[in-house]
């Protein structure tokens, strides 16, 4: 038996995929930042798998760095191991927001929160090897870099492309924290889920209904599709030895943009940065 931590899982992929976890008896620890929605994902995920008894709820806003923080640390008390972290949570907000820390949201919630959460609970992730972690990207990747003179898009926003460049964040993430897993038996993989209509975090009716309309116009998959690859990557023994990579459909997929967009100097710049941003001491790769 796992136990697993599932971000974001209170509606859409992240619950599906607590929901398989528990049903193939993991112990499944969920996350989201309403209580309300937790104690009713609770519920589903009880009545979709009876007979397992494993299965809490951890509340945080991710658009605060103290609270992520605070998850971690309570994470940390609530289970003497940690198998496998699922960084699914993430947003796409129509216009530019601030979090709790002064950040833009979009990249505060899906790239400075999993970063943060991820490094802080490393240390018991490590004692449990083997482990995984499974950061949830997207294909929206594809064609964007990393803008390092306005990472809070201070200039100019739009939001599919802040929401490209965060996912781009994640795999560039994802990478350099393969690399410095190496030998650790701690492996580390990202992925495209595919375009679902679950509204990706967005906080405003409106929000939520302009992007099902777009799933609607581009032909959406289901939210069963779309959690399958991150179920793969969780617990499939073929991805026992596999880190660093990017999936599509559980499959090894290309990345969809230029080459010096995901470079290991790249990768590098952005881990650095973000230790900064999160005040995390700095360390090499």
């Amino acid at each position: 038996m796992l136990t697993v931590l599932v971000t974001g899982a209170t509606n859409g992929i992240g619950l599906q995929t607590a929901k398989v976890l528990a049903r193939m008896g993991h112990s499944v620890i969920i996350h989201g930042r309403s209580q309300s929605k937790g104690n009713a994902a609770l519920e589903a995920i009880r009545a979709f798998a009876p007979d397992n008894p494993q299965v809490r709820f951890v509340r945080a806003d991710f658009a605060s760095l103290t609270e992520v923080r605070r998850l971690a640390a309570e994470v940390g008390s609530l289970v003497p191991r940690l198998d496998v972290l699922v960084n699914n949570a993430g947003c796409a907000n129509l216009t530019r927001t601030v979090s709790a820390d002064g950040y833009e949201a979009t990249f505060a919630i899906n790239h400075l929160a999993p970063f943060l959460l991820t490094n802080l609970l490393l240390e018991k992730i490590r004692g449990t090897t083997p482990a995984r972690i499974v950061n949830v990207a997207s294909r929206a990747h594809r064609n964007q870099q990393i803008d390092f003179d306005d990472l809070m898009s201070t200039r100019s926003y739009r939001v599919m492309r802040v929401y490209g460049r965060t996912k781009l964040a994640n795999i560039l993430f994802t990478r350099a924290l393969a690399r410095r897993l190496a030998g650790t038996n701690v492996t580390a993989n990202s992925l495209h889920p595919g375009l679902i209509a679950t509204g990706i975090g967005q906080r405003s009716a409106l929000g939520r209904l302009l992007w099902k309309l777009i799933v609607w116009i581009r032909g959406g998959i289901s939210v069963e599709e779309g959690a399958a690859t991150s179920i793969y990557l969780a617990t499939s023994p073929e991805m026992s030895d596999a880190s660093g990579g990017y999936y599509v459909r559980c499959e090894p997929a290309p990345l969809q943009t230029r080459p010096e967009a995901v470079s290991e100097e790249v990768a590098e710049r952005l881990w650095k940065v973000s230790e900064e941003l999160v005040g995390l001491p700095c360390t090499s790769s």
